[in-house]
């Protein structure tokens, strides 16, 4: 992965972070994933145009992500109506680049060296430290928001490398994003407007712009993610997109109100040593 690559998806993981702080607003969980996800397609609309749609290869990954994503939605969702962000979060991102590396290297003959495959487990371990918090605590979690939290990181597998696989046989990586942003929202926001209905989702209308600002960072930061897996071995664009982690740890701290912990400390350092191997692997 070359050093223009690597800073480019840490400033998708930022995105990724804030996006996933607009899920604590002042709505249901999954009304506000529909909302920022709505708002995204309708962002993404202009790109559907300028871009085309890609080549039918792409089509069979295509469907198969949108209907992942579905299930990502439903997951986190759940997740995060149980628990606080500072516990999911690290949870459902920290499987997911240890099962994202098995699956790229043992079935997709993805290229990652002995060094690389460290620093993705230091980088996962690092994310599940920031989940810690005391062993009263821990016997005390809630069993369903950690289901759900493991739930969510096996669709985060499934939707990497189906994205990253489509994104490569697509031709075009941008177009694959804007068609997936185009399905996904559609798809989503038919599945809401039948489980929820008009008056369930009506609340999203007092939050469209926090809306605009959660589709468009979603937006930036999967759709690098895409292209970057085009250019650089999916599992390590998987690990290093991971570490918005730490910038959802600072966003619980600093704007959601949670505390900072010594894991924190400590699973930042851990994070930092894996990015480090990662990037000279």
């Amino acid at each position: 992965m070359s050093l223009t690559v690597f800073f480019i998806v840490l400033a998708a993981a930022a995105m990724h972070a804030g996006w996933n702080a607009m899920l604590k607003l002042k709505l249901e969980p999954f009304v506000a994933m529909v909302l920022i996800h709505t708002c995204g397609t309708i962002l993404a609309l202009p790109a559907v145009f300028w871009f085309g749609f890609p080549k039918a290869e792409a089509w069979p990954w295509l469907a198969a992500s949108t209907i992942i994503h579905l299930g990502y939605y439903m997951a986190l969702s759940a997740a995060y109506a149980r628990a606080d962000m500072g516990q999911v979060y690290p949870i459902a991102r920290g499987s997911a680049p240890l099962m994202t590396g098995l699956v790229g290297v043992w079935v997709f003959n993805e290229p990652v060296t002995v060094t690389g495959g460290i620093g993705i487990g230091l980088l996962a371990f690092g994310i599940f430290v920031m989940s810690l918090r005391s062993a009263r605590d821990a016997t005390h979690m809630d069993r369903k928001a950690l289901l759900f939290a493991g739930l969510t990181a096996v669709t985060i597998t499934l939707y990497t490398i189906s994205d990253g696989i489509g994104a490569r046989v697509s031709g075009d990586p941008h177009g694959y994003t804007a068609a997936l942003f185009l399905l996904d929202g559609l798809c989503l926001g038919a599945f809401a407007l039948w489980w929820k209905g008009r008056a369930g989702l009506r609340p999203m209308l007092a939050y469209l712009p926090q809306g605009f600002a959660g589709g468009a960072m979603s937006c930036g930061s999967y759709g690098i993610a895409i292209w970057a897996m085009t250019v650089a071995p999916i599992p390590l664009v998987a690990a290093v997109r991971e570490t918005s982690v730490l910038w959802g740890a600072a966003i619980a701290v600093l704007f959601l109100g949670e505390p900072l912990r010594w894991n924190r400390i400590l699973a930042a350092c851990l994070i930092l040593a894996g990015l480090v191997m990662i990037r000279v692997q």
